[in-house]
């Protein structure tokens, strides 16, 4: 088959609910990945972060295929090993606390809205203050949390009691807070809104803001979780801890799984049994590829890997700025990096993919370049040629 065939399918079959390019991928190994047709692509946006280690890392695709013989599923009305011994990992590369596990990001942070209404529900509060340019799911909830109106639009009436604030304005944050105020939540980098990096006064200030307010605050680390910036969670570069942490993406290594870690210090019990559950939620399967992901990020230490190319393939993105007038801003931490840009992103996405090098384009003009962990220099330089060639003919456009 062609991908016009796939495409065909689509086209008939499937809801459209994806601006999709005609291309049907049928093979990856590490920062490769295969289309129908036999083409080879160059990685550096595997899948929004979820192939963190790469594409079918030995390790994982070894585990899953381990645990397939064994036991795929069971209710969380009894216990399984695979679903213990991760939230044990997760809570020891983290902070003290309980796990809950889900299937996805959004559910993970749908888990931690309902967490915090139930945590302020005996003294009135409600309200979750969360940031401006902000992603948080699709999910109602969720995406009512997201502080994007276009995400919006066409679902009203949404979920009531979110209020949003400008990310990095502390001034601003602190007029939100109110008696009704349950929860501040937001990503210590935005990822869907631009890789906007939080400022560490800013979150400081918002941690001692929610200390002296006896608030949650509720750190979404689907995208910059497990390794991504260089620390197995991002709030480990500030010197602090949240509350409440969500987790998913790179998590499962390609198998769908999300978490909400809760903090000891939430003393109440606040989820109990009746309250919240996720039928599929680390169930054997996806927690054994879970546990692969932990053991192939310290056995092949990744965070140092993280660390080196990150700074390798930022300095190499500040070069293409010197060269490239539309280039405005380089930013990011670790492999977490985006192009701010004077002109729409889109071409250059569509030319690098024509030459074989996948990125993405958010907010219109940022361009986000987060290649998997396992990434090396000749990786790096090659997607630089390519990026580069794509940046010269949109400054001859």
């Amino acid at each position: 088959m062609k991908n016009k065939d796939i495409d065909h399918m689509y086209k008939t079959y499937v809801l459209p609910t994806y601006t999709q390019k005609p291309i049907c991928f049928v093979k990856g190994k590490g920062s490769r990945i295969w289309d129908i047709e036999g083409k080879s692509y160059l990685d550096f946006f595997p899948g929004w972060a979820v192939s963190g280690l790469g594409h079918c890392h030995p390790m994982v695709s070894q585990a899953i295929k381990e645990q397939a013989r064994k036991l795929l599923h069971v209710p969380n009305n009894f216990q399984n090993l695979k679903q213990a011994q991760l939230a044990q990992e997760i809570v020891k590369r983290s902070f003290p606390g309980r796990v809950f596990f889900c299937n996805s990001g959004a559910e993970a942070n749908e888990a931690a809205i309902k967490f915090a209404r139930k945590w302020g529900s005996k003294s009135g509060r409600y309200e979750i203050i969360t940031m401006n340019q902000s992603f948080h799911g699709r999910t109602l909830a969720t995406l009512t949390a997201t502080g994007q109106k276009k995400f919006h639009e066409g679902f009203d009436p949404l979920p009531g009691g979110f209020q949003y604030g400008e990310f990095n304005r502390f001034d601003q944050i602190q007029k939100l807070v109110s008696g009704k105020t349950a929860a501040i939540m937001l990503e210590p980098i935005q990822g869907e809104g631009g890789i906007r990096v939080a400022e560490p006064d800013f979150l400081k200030k918002i941690k001692v803001l929610c200390e002296e307010k006896k608030l949650l605050l509720i750190f979404d680390e689907v995208q910059t979780g497990m390794g991504r910036t260089g620390k197995w969670f991002a709030y480990q570069h500030y010197d602090l801890e949240p509350d409440l942490m969500t987790l998913a993406k790179t998590l499962g290594g390609g198998a769908p799984i999300g978490a909400l870690v809760a903090h000891s210090r939430i003393k109440e019990e606040v989820l109990t049994p009746g309250t919240h559950a996720s039928t599929y939620g680390g169930n054997p399967l996806a927690a054994g590829a879970s546990l692969a992901v932990f053991k192939a990020i310290a056995r092949e230490r990744l965070l140092e890997n993280v660390k080196h190319m990150g700074t390798y393939l930022k300095d190499a993105l500040l070069e293409l700025k010197k060269k490239h007038a539309v280039i405005r801003d380089v930013r990011g931490l670790g492999l977490m990096l985006g192009l701010e840009l004077a002109v729409p992103g889109t071409a250059i996405v569509d030319r690098c993919l024509a030459n074989g090098l996948l990125i993405n384009c958010t907010q219109g003009n940022v361009l986000r370049i987060m290649p998997a962990m396992t990434v090396s220099k000749r990786l790096i330089d090659q997607a630089m040629r390519i990026l580069d060639a794509a940046l010269g003919e949109a400054n001859e456009g």
